[in-house]
């Protein structure tokens, strides 16, 4: 039995063994009073809610929470026997705080509350297993001596710093208070984790310079990249690097910062050994370096699946948080909790956070996300801090030259900070001869902030409309055109202007300006209709200027449903004509004289010289006998015989009925004009009885298209077939037979010979 009283590394516990019970004496820590019990390692919940999947978990997870509840309910010397000799349990919880999802892992949000039960039990029950492993004395008879205590947790690695720091990630939400008591406990009975953790932050420096390597970058600071062979082809970056590498990448520092940030918050202590390596300018020029290369390659590089990209761009954004985070708290507990408390040395750290500040001035982004905060607020601090000046009488009495804005590197929104001693670099400008001290927003910019080309910023109206409405609801009173002046004047900023106003420090060119001044009214340009000059004004098609247009005539593409023989067929235009020609009917052959009309004498009938009667008597043409003309009278074409085949006779027959068909077309040649419609039937009846007689049976008759549909969609095969046969029988018409009506013309005297 243990001794009352007495620390755990000290008793002597005498206990029966061995098949006959004989009893023996053994220290309380002993690896033969380790119970025999096998502990599971941890697996992380499935991914997928499928039925197998979520059985096994739950049968996995139930091992562990009864194996862990089993160890929390054994006696204090049989629990630290187990947890020292115990290798399965540190393997058990090994595997927890290595594979337990984090919080901005897919399997943190369980698929099914089965899952997520379980998940919290098994949670809670690792959490106070190594919470009852990091406490020394548990009750007046149960303890361990504090540096034995040490010695076994760091001899027997139950604790070392990669453990302490996840378990800072896992377990510092909701239970910061006692993991803070816990960490801070193993690192007063062990000093040695100090230096441990010294080693850690050179750890975690080379994590930086490793990710900055990956990237193909360098940082003032970081160690030396080796210089790039001839042969090889240059350094990787993150936009021309693999995706999985950049996918590791990422996680790998949005794991870092989110690990060494929940760290420091849980145990602050420690941010004086991250200080001693000069942590944070390295922290800071590696956010100048890598972060904007880093954001870059996730926006704008081609990801397989979009939710991937989604997933890096929120670890970024989660990682650049916690950098800022780790540099306010490195701030907070090693330059500005000194100073706040009154330590001695004072002095020392006011120069450390000057210094700190001034290390900033060129990381232009880093100093913009860090020191993000209200405008209104740090001037009413910085003037604070100059009126705590001017109260003690330490202001400087010499003059200085006024700094510009681009001598004040470090900008944020709200902040700006000077190069030098503390009297006037923080934001606070030294007043000139004569002058009145800043105050209010004066404090913090005397100019409106111009751009690179000394222009003011532009904003859309919709903005503007906004900063009006904005001050507006503050000073009613002001007109809108005085508003505008002053926006223009301060680079649009509501703030500036409303404690200028306030403040009754306006611009003397404003304060000239009446403050009941009306916005302008801007001069409408004439419309463009109205100046606009073109050469089809006012015609049948002017929609400027005609309410009603014939929309008839108007069509897009080749009017639908209009054929060639339509267009024939439409006398539209012979109607329209035909008052025009009825004035050529009327012939006057006499022309009546009235005496009576003044005596005036009609010369119609006079002999006129210059008449040439040389045409009157000879009839050209006109005693012409209307016979076949030469053309016609030539021998018809005939084959030879020795060519010639069987069906002689029927040769014979159609030349003689040819032949009689040509005579009684040269009767009616006589004939001036023919119905066109008639000689076309003729001829059709024609070529039907010729083609009956050859037996060849004629295509169903149709209406050839040779024009067909428009163009881009595709023309039928009928369409097709017409276009070939007017190709091919063009001849036959228009104007291929000009010879035989030349010889015509000729022989009836119209040519002369």
């Amino acid at each position: 039995m243990a001794c009352a009283m007495i620390p755990l590394d000290e008793q002597q516990v005498t206990e029966a063994a061995g098949p006959l019970g004989k009893e023996r004496t053994l220290p309380a820590l002993h690896p033969d009073r380790k119970e025999e019990r096998c502990f599971v390692t941890y697996k992380p919940p499935p991914e997928d809610s499928s039925p197998a999947q979520v059985e096994e978990y739950l049968e996995h997870g139930k091992f562990i929470t009864e194996d862990l509840d089993w160890l929390l309910a054994l006696r204090h010397d049989k629990f630290w026997c187990q947890v020292v000799f115990d290798e399965s349990l540190q393997k058990c919880l090994d595997s927890y705080l290595r594979h337990s999802p984090r919080g901005l892992d897919p399997s943190s949000l369980p698929s099914s509350p089965a899952v997520a039960d379980m998940q919290r039990c098994i949670h809670r029950a690792v959490f106070m297993t190594f919470l009852r492993m990091a406490t020394h004395k548990e009750s007046k008879e149960s303890f361990i001596t504090p540096t034995v205590f040490g010695e076994i947790i760091y001899n027997n690695f139950l604790f070392d710093i990669p453990k302490i720091l996840d378990l800072c990630v896992l377990f510092g939400k909701g239970n910061a208070q006692l993991l803070h008591k816990m960490i801070e406990n193993i690192f007063t009975q062990q000093p040695c984790y100090y230096g441990d953790l010294d080693e850690a932050v050179l750890s975690v420096l080379q994590v930086l310079d490793t990710i900055l390597a990956k990237c193909g970058l360098q940082c003032e600071g970081a160690t030396a990249i080796e210089p790039l062979k001839l042969s090889s082809s240059g350094r990787p970056t993150a936009m021309t690097m693999s995706q999985q590498d950049l996918v590791d990448l990422v996680l790998y520092l949005c794991d870092t910062c989110t690990t060494i940030q929940a760290f420091l918050d849980i145990f602050p202590a420690a941010c004086s050994t991250f200080h001693c390596h000069s942590f944070l300018n390295r922290l800071a020029s590696f956010y100048e370096v890598a972060v904007p290369d880093i954001e870059k390659a996730v926006r704008k590089r081609n990801f397989d699946d979009d939710s991937l990209q989604e997933d890096l761009w929120r670890r970024v954004c989660h990682a650049r948080r916690r950098m800022v985070e780790m540099a306010h708290l490195l701030l907070l507990h090693t330059c500005l909790q000194p100073i706040l408390e009154g330590s001695e040395n004072i002095q020392t750290f006011v120069e450390e956070l000057l210094q700190h500040f001034t290390t900033f001035l060129p990381e232009k982004r880093y100093s913009n996300f860090l020191f993000e905060g209200d405008e209104t607020r740090t001037s009413y601090l910085l003037q604070g801090v100059e009126d705590a000046w001017d109260s003690i009488g330490r202001r400087r009495t010499q003059d200085r030259p006024q700094q510009t804005h681009s001598s004040a590197g470090l900008t944020g929104q709200g902040v700006e900070v000077g190069a030098g001693a503390w009297g006037g670099e923080m934001g606070i400008r030294e007043p000139g001869e004569g002058g009145e001290t800043p105050r209010g927003a004066e404090a913090m910019r005397d100019t409106p902030h111009k751009g690179d080309n000394g222009a003011a910023c532009m904003i859309s109206a919709g903005e503007l409309e906004s900063l009006l409405t904005h001050i507006r609801d503050l000073l009613p009173d002001l007109g809108e055109g005085f508003l505008l002046a002053c926006l223009h004047q301060y680079n649009y900023s509501s703030e500036l202007v409303i404690n200028y106003i306030l403040e009754d420090r306006l611009h003397p060119d404003l304060d000239k300006l009446d403050r009941a001044m009306p916005r302008p009214v801007k001069e409408e340009l004439p419309p463009v209709l109205s100046t606009r000059s073109n050469v089809f004004d006012d015609d049948e098609f002017d929609v400027f200027n005609r309410d009603q247009v014939d929309m008839t005539r108007v069509w897009k593409g080749r009017r639908k449903g209009e054929s060639v023989r339509d267009l024939l067929n439409d006398k539209q235009h012979i109607a329209e004509q035909k008052e025009r020609y009825l004035t050529y009917e009327t012939v006057v052959d006499e022309v009546i004289v009235i005496p009576s009309e003044s005596g005036a004498i009609d010369n119609l009938n006079d002999y006129d010289d210059e008449y040439d009667d040389t045409y009157d008597i000879n009839q050209v043409g006109a005693n012409d006998l209307d016979g076949d003309s030469n053309l016609l009278n030539r021998r018809p074409f005939t084959i030879p015989q020795v060519l010639r085949q069987g069906g002689r006779p029927q040769m014979q027959e159609e030349n003689i009925e040819e032949e009689e068909d040509e005579k009684e077309d040269a009767v009616k040649r006589d004939q001036f004009v023919q119905d066109p419609a008639l000689l076309r039937e003729r001829a059709e009846a024609r070529r039907a009885t010729m083609q009956h007689r050859k037996g060849y049976r004629p295509e169903p008759a149709r209406e050839r298209d040779v024009v067909g549909k428009p163009k881009g969609q595709g023309q039928s095969t009928e369409t097709l077939l017409d276009r070939r046969k007017k190709e091919a029988h063009k001849s036959r018409g228009a104007n291929h037979n000009r010879r035989a009506m030349s010889d015509r013309k000729r022989n009836k005297g119209m040519i002369p010979s």
